[in-house]
């Protein structure tokens, strides 16, 4: 059998293979400090799960409408107006199989051979296959733990060109941590106004914050890029959701329809079950975030302080989102029992191998020489963690 072409362009997420290589070494017995997976360990709210009950025991359990149910979208609309000042219409807004799947859409129905992607590296991990497999061209702008990793107005402009389709912006950014001030996105927005491409806004982390920092859309600070900004969300990591699999994207109506046509004839609608809790999400109380926020915040400063500790590792600390990306350039190079490591792959497997922690190489993001590990798991796990990493970096020589 001979596969598409198109398979050729793209290959497993690496933080989902990372992640289930760690799973298949609980499953043996291994007492293992995943790291890898994006995914809250808190449980959905209550009332959110009461909802989907709700939705089941009244049999609300057919197909819905392929874009999703018009309360839910019209609650998008709405949250989307209150949170971000964007007026977006209930049929701009396509609710789909989690964020993921959004972008996925949006790019689908967007690109064509012999356009270009444009997003900041590090970058997570899936916006470059998914350009690839359209037959776009991906293209990273690189930036550096000088600039906390944020892409600068002159770099962007020197990478504009004419066939940039899409810009894409995630702000918190995966794997980073890092995030843009308002300031800064205006900055950029001011380059954006001089080209007309499309401008994704990949928001998924924006209620995840610490230390008094606000998450602002650039399209809310610089209202001519409007017409052209595609909102994407979704419930996964604010409300702990990810396994309901329920995101969504607004933007211009011409390209909203065609996200809704595409989806129509792939998954259908997302599950209806799903969709009704996702509402219970975005119509009810937040107060959850905020604990889950505090407790994050309490994991950050303590992942921090223990990786700045161990010798050749240097971490700088997020503005949101639940990683940190810490460098581990002061350690390639050496040999354990034996074996060189030669770059982030391979520290990242021997730490499995030998130590049963799992990190993801920073080299799934675009940036060689770092790690990405997630904190969205408890303090004792972190503890044990970095007590393991500490470890292994002692044994190098």
């Amino acid at each position: 059998m001979k596969l598409a072409s198109r398979m050729e362009r793209i290959k497993p997420s690496p933080t989902l293979a990372i992640d289930a290589r760690a799973k298949a070494l609980k499953k043996e017995g291994k007492d293992v400090a995943a790291f890898g997976a994006g995914e809250p360990d808190f449980d959905t709210p209550d009332h959110i799960k009461q909802a989907a009950i709700k939705a089941i025991q009244e049999g609300f359990t057919k197909y819905t409408p392929a874009a999703g149910v018009p309360e839910l979208r019209e609650a998008v609309a709405k949250r989307i107006k209150q949170d971000l000042d964007l007026d977006y219409a209930a049929g701009q807004v396509v609710i789909s199989c989690g964020a993921k799947h959004s972008i996925y859409n949006i790019f689908q129905a967007a690109l064509q051979e012999g356009d270009k992607v444009l997003y900041p590296a590090p970058y997570w991990v899936s916006y470059a296959d998914m350009a690839a497999i359209t037959f776009a061209e991906p293209v990273a702008i690189p930036t550096s733990p000088a600039a906390h990793f944020l892409v600068t107005p002159q770099q962007l402009e020197r990478h504009l060109t004419p066939d940039v389709k899409i810009f894409v912006l995630n702000s918190p950014c995966n794997p980073t941590g890092s995030a843009y001030s308002r300031e800064q996105l205006i900055a950029l927005g001011e380059v954006l106004k001089k080209h007309d491409c499309l401008i994704l806004s990949d928001d998924i982390y924006d209620a995840i914050t610490f230390d008094g920092f606000k998450a602002y859309n650039m399209a809310t600070l610089v209202p001519a890029l409007r017409d052209r900004m595609i909102v994407v969300n979704g419930v996964s990591k604010s409300f702990s959701m990810t396994g309901w699999r329920i995101g969504w994207a607004a933007g211009p109506r011409m390209l909203m329809d065609a996200a809704a046509d595409l989806q129509s004839q792939s998954t259908s609608n997302p599950s209806s079950i799903a969709q009704k809790a996702a509402l219970a999400a975005v119509t009810g109380p937040r107060d959850f975030i905020g604990k889950m926020v505090e407790a994050f915040d309490r994991r950050r400063k303590l992942f921090v302080e223990g990786l700045n500790s161990i010798p050749g590792v240097t971490c700088l600390k997020p503005h949101g989102a639940f990683y940190v990306f810490p460098s581990i350039e002061g350690i390639i190079g050496k040999r354990y029992k034996g074996r060189v490591i030669e770059d982030d792959n391979v520290f990242a497997d021997l730490l499995l191998a030998e130590k049963l922690v799992a990190v993801v190489p920073g080299s799934a993001f675009g940036c060689k020489g770092f790690i990405r590990l997630s904190y969205a798991t408890s303090e004792e796990t972190i503890r044990k963690g970095l007590d393991r990493i500490a470890d292994f970096v002692e044994a190098l020589e």
